[in-house]
């Protein structure tokens, strides 16, 4: 019965994780932010992301 439990707040915690978004991702970069050449592929979920700088020098991960 408690296996049953662990497993199924497992999957439940899978489930979420994949709609969560990770530090400094977003789905477009904001106006204010500039493109730099480093772009990497996200292991995680294979996406090709650019990394963005807002003003304050603070990164941000864009798919490309």
């Amino acid at each position: 019965m408690i296996g049953l439990i662990v497993i199924a707040i497992l999957a439940v915690i899978l489930v979420v994780s994949l709609f969560v978004k990770r530090h400094g991702e977003s789905d477009a970069p904001h106006s204010s932010w500039s493109p730099t050449e480093e772009r990497f592929r996200d292991p995680s979920t294979g996406r090709l992301m650019r990394v963005w700088l807002d003003t304050a020098g603070a990164r941000h991960y864009v798919p490309e």
